[in-house]
């Protein structure tokens, strides 16, 4: 772990000076990339430079406790090595936490995929809450959503709503609400006052990226009415091939627009990379058929409570759950995920 360290701040003493250099500073692509790696390396060198002050130190009073000492001086300094070594074995767990392996996904934007699963119009309506949620808890963490897809019902419900929630780090927060959601209250269809169970499934993927953007002139038939400007829009995303074109609008930005809408809600719905089909194959293996018995979390209004059966916790604090403060449930599911992953490590 040392030497990973040590090479990690190398590295790190490198990007700062290269991020200072006048030729970098010029191209934005080069330095938005190494800005990228020096954010993701600091709080890990940061950490490492603690590390090395508290052992610098233990090491310090560890000498001053072989030589001869006055009983008081050398009760401070057993005491102030003792604090010093345990320093050192919390930034070493804390260190372990940060070289763990990333997700490459981990930083990117995402699409969240919401559809009705057992229980009729109650799941639809279920599946209205779920969307309310996220998108309040979206907002409220400095996330911006816009829905690509929706099929709703004549309650509000909804079979099916697809959406994009944009900013750094929004898969990293999502990604383990990806499952069947069931939720057991009495439905506003019900005159009986009969408890039923329901469910909706979720589906996270981060945003498909390598793509470039054309523009050009529209073409066809329409006589004066073509636009004659570059308003038309070619987008082409690298890793499949796929090329998308849109010249309906009259604005290149909302041709722009309404092409990218297009082609991530394609790339979605298809699995022609390594890397989604192994996102679908996840998907596949926490949605399941999203009927009731399959679920990763359970809502119980008559108790008042959220159960997440992955990790086994329960909050008792349904109403502001559903009203988008599920930040301690996702905190809880990352902290879950990071000990799972330091026990494999250690294995």
């Amino acid at each position: 772990m040392l030497e990973k360290l040590k090479d990690a701040e190398q590295k790190y003493i490198s990007i700062e000076e290269s991020l200072s250099s006048p030729d970098i500073f010029s191209n934005q692509e080069k330095y938005t990339a190494l800005m990228k790696e020096y954010k993701l390396l600091t709080p890990i060198i940061e950490k490492y430079r603690q590390y090395k002050s508290a052992e610098a130190e233990c090491k310090e009073l560890k000498e001053m406790l072989d030589e001869p000492l006055d009983a008081d001086m050398r009760e401070l300094a057993a005491s102030e090595y003792k604090e010093a070594k345990a320093k050192i074995e919390a930034f070493t767990e804390e260190l372990k936490i940060l070289l763990l392996p990333r997700d490459p996904n981990d930083s990117k934007n995402v699409m969240v995929e919401i559809r009705s699963g057992a229980g009729g119009e109650e799941a639809a309506l279920f599946a209205a809450v779920l969307y309310r949620m996220y998108t309040m808890y979206a907002e409220a963490t400095g996330f911006k959503t816009s829905v690509m897809n929706v099929n709703e019902t004549e309650l509000g419900g909804y079979k099916e709503i697809t959406f994009m929630i944009e900013g750094d780090g929004a898969y990293s927060r999502f990604k383990f609400e990806s499952g069947v959601h069931r939720v057991q209250r009495v439905p506003e269809t019900e005159s009986q006052g009969r408890i039923q169970t329901s469910t909706a499934t979720v589906a996270v993927l981060p945003e498909a990226a390598d793509i470039t953007v054309e523009c050009c002139k529209s073409s066809g038939a329409g006589g004066q009415h073509i636009n004659k400007t570059e308003s038309a829009v070619r987008i082409t995303h690298k890793p499949t091939g796929i090329v998308i074109e849109c010249q309906e609008e009259r604005s290149q930005f909302k041709n722009r627009d309404k092409a990218l809408k297009m082609l991530k809600t394609k790339l979605y719905d298809i699995k022609l990379t390594e890397q989604n089909e192994k996102i679908a194959s996840d998907r596949k293996s926490q949605v399941g058929t999203g009927d009731r018995s399959e679920r990763i979390r359970t809502y119980n209004y008559p108790q008042g409570r959220i159960t997440d059966h992955r990790i086994g916790l329960t909050l008792y604090s349904l109403e502001s759950f559903v009203n988008g403060n599920i930040g301690a449930m996702i905190d809880a599911l990352i902290t879950a995920d990071t000990a799972e992953k330091l026990k494999s490590q250690n294995s």
